[in-house]
């Protein structure tokens, strides 16, 4: 792994009043600014290249030392099953490697959706061990918490990391890459979207050729799983009509170059949408475009129940919108 062996401190926020939790800490989502399959190994593994960025969405872990080595977690969050998740799987895992005879409670508060192709799970299993490792003062290394992290899920490492990168492999090659810091629209559309189940996709191109650094800044690259998860997920599909319909609303205001930015794309090999935008006052239009936007097709579809019409299919539930800074430098650091 291409980093280096010092790592940093990270930021610890003062606990909630009415918490038992000393510490509590940040794990901000990513996107992926593109996403090609060049190969695919002999164990199955996929060969990709991708640029990581952070974003301004977060989940919050708790943290309470306690001296005997029981690690605990307690979460209301219905899809984290508590005796097996990444979370942990991380503290154990350290608590393992180090020989350290304390433990922890855990608390985990989800703000990333699952499935989305934000890594929010592996960005809470990095919290973990790098806030552990500074409580606990296991004092491993950077390179040491990063070959911790490779077990639990190949993008761990990128978030222990804490920099924008560049990546390839399974995602385990990485260096730091600073894109620009957009502002973004980030879609959930309500659907979790499975990587076994995308990448197991007959139609999923494999055979990408190998772009540099330099195309991508050119404007090369795109995310290769987008083409299988509007095929198979009509509630992804719908989404990206209607945000498609927010760009042309809002277009009018902007000419130029400015347009060529207001595109969709997708995140990893999860539902989640997104669009770049020049700045925080952008993305805030096209937060409200997108949402008169979706009122219109929500009345059109009541309508077209109403009238015996088949529509396509039923309205996604559970979308939620954000807008959110990208983020060079993960929000875990000081």
């Amino acid at each position: 792994m291409n980093t280096a062996d010092s790592i940093p401190a990270p930021q610890l926020l003062d606990p909630k009043s009415d918490s038992r939790f000393d510490y509590r800490a940040l794990a901000p989502a990513k996107i992926n600014l593109f996403l090609h399959i060049t190969g695919q190994r002999a164990n199955g593994y996929h060969e990709l290249q991708t640029v990581f960025q952070f974003v301004g969405l977060h989940d919050e872990l708790g943290f309470r030392l306690c001296d005997t080595p029981d690690i605990s977690l307690d979460t209301a969050y219905d899809e984290v099953v508590a005796d097996d998740n990444l979370v942990l799987r991380a503290a154990r895992a350290l608590q393992a490697a180090s020989g350290y005879r304390g433990g922890c409670e855990l608390s985990l508060e989800k703000s990333i959706p699952s499935g989305a192709g934000l890594g929010g799970g592996s960005s809470d299993a990095a919290t973990t061990l790098v806030v552990l490792n500074h409580l606990w003062d296991t004092r491993f290394s950077l390179r040491q918490l990063q070959e911790l992290a490779v077990e639990l899920g190949a993008d761990v490492p990128v978030f222990v990391a804490g920099h924008a990168c560049w990546a390839e492999g399974i995602g385990e090659n990485f260096e730091a890459f600073s894109p620009p810091e957009d502002w973004y629209l980030l879609v959930y559309p309500g659907v979790r979207v499975g990587t076994a189940e995308v990448f197991g996709a007959p139609q999923l191109t494999r055979n990408c050729s190998p772009i540099t650094i330099r195309d991508f800044v050119a404007g090369a690259g795109g995310n290769v799983c987008e083409a299988v998860v509007l095929k198979q997920f009509a509630q992804v599909r719908t989404v990206h009509q209607i945000m498609l319909l927010a760009i042309e609303r809002l277009q009018p205001q902007y000419t130029g170059s400015e347009t060529v930015a207001l595109q969709v794309r997708m995140t990893g090999t999860g539902s989640c949408l997104f669009v770049s935008c020049e700045n925080r006052e952008q993305a805030l239009k096209l937060y409200e475009a997108f949402k008169e936007c979706s009122a219109q097709a929500i009345s059109t579809a009541a309508t077209e129940a109403s009238s015996g019409r088949e529509a396509e299919s039923d309205w996604p539930t559970g979308i939620e919108a954000f807008t959110v800074p990208g983020l060079n430098r993960s929000s875990l650091y000081r």
